[in-house]
């Protein structure tokens, strides 16, 4: 019975390009070294004791950056190619971690974090493209899952390490660890990955499709949009204002803080895949499934008004867990089945512009409403915002069900 279970999980792994599985591996390793997120907030108050309405605008700077960034990434991609974007991406971003360290003037992180962030995120629209190129159209969203597993289970482990490395060798450790983590994964992707030259999302002369519409006339992708960068500022929730509540209204450690997140990647680890290959098999309405996971985020920021009970914190994470493994694989999928064939960049671009507009949201919003009312007061907003991205996403499923029939 438990071989059986174990044979089935492991075929949903089953036929995917080496190139996919590499990636896959460079994703794991860089998001394993991305200690810094998790813990930017607190370093910034901490450490370097930043009031709230600071921190809040260095986070601003950060999404900024993320939106410059992917912007960069999503039309460079289309004009040059997603190869040499990732590997200047990672590549400059990781020298740049290391140098991050010595800054610590409120003026200089402002401008530091912008440029690092639009460096750093030119990498995820090229990415999500380079997905599409080495990945068979049939595999596309589990390719996907695939990648974002690697994240997780990349934020599995890098959260909890990075408490022990703060509580051992301090803040600093971080930016070290960061900054090799991107240089040493961008180096096994050059060395074991070649530049796709003819697939149909590069081959500029057979492009396949015309696009027949501009993106900013497609209504349906735009409301989902204004969803996805709600479900955004809800699940950043989780690296901006969380842990300081964490601190604050039931003094947990860093380690303690890490472990929550670490059960989050474990239980996507476990959990996502099977999940979407059981939604791809059965067929079903990938809007239908984000609503829910839109629903779920919503629940898990309501269960945070329960301030007085710390095992709280676990069932808000397990589901933060579960709306994330319903929204996002197929956010993302949605989102690349509806660009013309060639230029997936445009509309990935626009896809990772609204996570960095998120970002922005979600650290200044938050941090806001906490320094102006309480943590209560900002859960009662954020969960109430759940409920409005929601109904974006039902309403999004009605506009799309009058279109021609697509690959959805």
């Amino acid at each position: 019975m438990l071989k059986r279970a174990f044979n089935k999980y492991i075929d949903n792994f089953r036929g995917f390009s080496r190139e996919i599985w590499i990636l896959t591996l460079i994703t794991f390793i860089n998001r394993a070294g991305t200690m810094v997120l998790p813990f930017l907030s607190k370093y910034l108050k901490e450490d370097l004791h930043f009031s709230y309405s600071q921190v809040g605008w260095i986070m601003v700077s950060f999404g900024c950056g993320s939106i410059l960034g992917s912007w960069l990434g999503g039309k460079l991609s289309d004009k040059i190619g997603f190869y040499k974007i990732m590997i200047f991406s990672l590549l400059t971003s990781g020298f740049a971690f290391f140098g991050l360290q010595f800054i610590t003037s409120f003026e200089g992180l402002i401008i530091a974090m912008f440029l690092i962030m639009t460096v750093a995120d030119m990498f995820r629209p090229a990415m999500f493209v380079s997905l599409g190129a080495y990945a068979k159209p049939e595999n596309r969203t589990r390719a996907l899952t695939l990648v974002r597993l690697a994240i997780n289970l990349g934020f599995a482990a890098g959260p909890a390490l990075g408490g022990l490395l703060i509580m051992s060798v301090g803040y600093k450790g971080l930016f070290w660890v960061d900054g090799a983590s991107c240089i040493l994964a961008i180096l096994i992707f050059w060395i074991k990955v070649k530049e796709k030259k003819k697939s149909k999302y590069t081959d500029k002369e057979h492009p396949g499709e015309v696009l027949t519409h501009s993106v900013f006339k497609d209504t349906p992708f735009w409301i989902f949009l204004t969803g996805t960068l709600i479900t955004g500022i809800l699940f950043f929730q989780l690296f901006t204002t969380i842990p300081l509540y964490h601190k604050e209204q039931f003094n947990l450690s860093e380690f303690q803080t890490g472990l929550l997140l670490t059960l989050n990647g474990v239980l996507v680890f476990f959990m996502e895949m099977p999940i979407v290959s059981y939604i791809e098999k059965h067929k079903i309405n990938k809007l239908k499934v984000i609503t829910y996971g839109c629903l779920a985020m919503a629940i898990s920021i309501y269960l945070l008004l329960v301030n007085n009970w710390a095992g709280i914190l676990i069932i808000m994470m397990i589901f933060m867990t579960f709306a994330e493994m319903f929204a996002f694989p197929f956010s993302n999928s949605f989102a690349m089945s509806r660009a013309p064939k060639g230029h997936e960049g445009r509309y990935m671009a626009i896809f990772t512009m609204s996570y960095s507009l998120a970002h922005i949201l979600s650290a200044k919003t938050g941090m806001e409403i906490i320094s102006l009312f309480s943590y209560q007061t900002n859960w009662f907003f954020m969960g109430t915002l759940g409920v409005i991205g929601v109904l974006l996403f039902i309403w999004t499923k009605k506009l799309v069900a009058k279109e021609p029939p697509r690959n959805l």
